[in-house]
């Protein structure tokens, strides 16, 4: 018999596991991750008692005088070690929401060096701690996700930019962590809700995924209802292109032209504002001394009292 496959195409199997579910509160996120088959909730709001789903709050361990006892990152590590490494029925975990992960690590860093900000660590060394353990935890759980086929999905809250006259609606996760938590993923999806209906829509994935690509029937069947989930990227020709690239200089020469006359016109008014300062600084000079003229000339106008005189038998 050949070992020989049949020299035909076929379709290759890949189920995205890793997803970033944001919106705003009350719009759906949860409710739609909690939909994913078996889920851990591993919750920051302090409310696991509060959710139907199996659920852990994260935070920190602390003693009677508030020092940090066992921290976030600790009992986290344990969760994924017991995960990754114990028999269990769960399928996917939740991380509800990451933007307070990510705190929780930085009063974990900040707290043992007795500083205020991670920035207040000497030489970077405070950011480059927190940068460090953002990754080893998001790659832990990629890991946990490829040797598991567990899916992991990292909630954020939403942030709103009003730009240009539109509106556009981003992760509350800063930009920085963002990158390194959406690299790892699949698919990153807005939740809202729109008067009393909810939108799910994909914002960004990392391949062209279809229906017959993912051997997961319960996740085909929750990307049916997220808009763009199986849409392919549109190829941009060669005119569109030079287009795209036109309007992208003509704006970036825009924004040059305005921060330009913007330090033009601060260059022009610090002057005047140094001027107003130094007059009013000499004018407070001129009143003090004005006064201090004023008493000395009222000492002199004012009569000298005579001694008493002394009393006689």
């Amino acid at each position: 018999m050949s070992l020989l496959p049949k020299n035909e195409r076929k379709v290759a199997k890949e189920t995205p596991r890793n997803f970033v579910i944001y919106g705003g509160t009350m719009h759906g996120k949860t409710f739609f991750s909690e939909e994913f088959p078996n889920p851990l909730n591993l919750n920051t709001d302090g409310n696991a008692d509060m959710i139907e789903t199996p659920s852990l709050n994260i935070g920190h361990e602390r003693d009677a005088k508030g020092v940090i006892k066992k921290s976030a990152s600790d009992y986290l590590t344990q969760v994924i070690d017991e995960l990754q490494g114990t028999n269990h029925s769960f399928e996917t975990v939740i991380i509800d929401v990451i933007d307070d992960v990510i705190t929780l690590f930085e009063q974990e860093i900040t707290e043992e060096a007795n500083v205020t900000t991670v920035g207040d660590i000497p030489y970077g060394k405070g950011h480059q701690a927190l940068e460090m353990m953002v990754r080893v935890f998001v790659m832990r759980l990629k890991e946990l996700s490829a040797k598991k086929k567990m899916n992991v999905i990292y909630i954020s809250r939403l942030n709103t930019i009003e730009e240009n006259d539109a509106t556009s609606y981003v992760p509350s996760l800063k930009q920085k962590w963002m990158n390194i938590v959406n690299g790892n993923s699949d698919y990153t999806i807005l939740c809202r809700k729109i008067g009393k209906k909810y939108l799910r829509k994909v914002e960004s994935k990392r391949k062209n995924y279809t229906r017959d690509m993912i051997d997961d029937e319960r996740i085909t069947q929750l990307l049916d209802t997220v808009v763009g989930a199986y849409d392919k990227s549109q190829k941009t020709s060669t005119n569109e292109a030079k287009k795209l690239a036109a309007e992208q200089e003509k704006q970036q020469e825009a924004e040059r032209k305005a921060r330009q006359a913007e330090r033009k016109k601060q260059e022009q008014t610090q002057p005047e504002t140094e001027a107003n300062a130094e007059s009013e600084k000499q004018g407070k000079a001129d009143q003090k001394e004005q006064a201090k003229e004023q008493n000395e000339d009222n000492e002199q106008e004012q009569p000298k009292k005579r001694p008493p005189r002394p009393v006689t038998k």
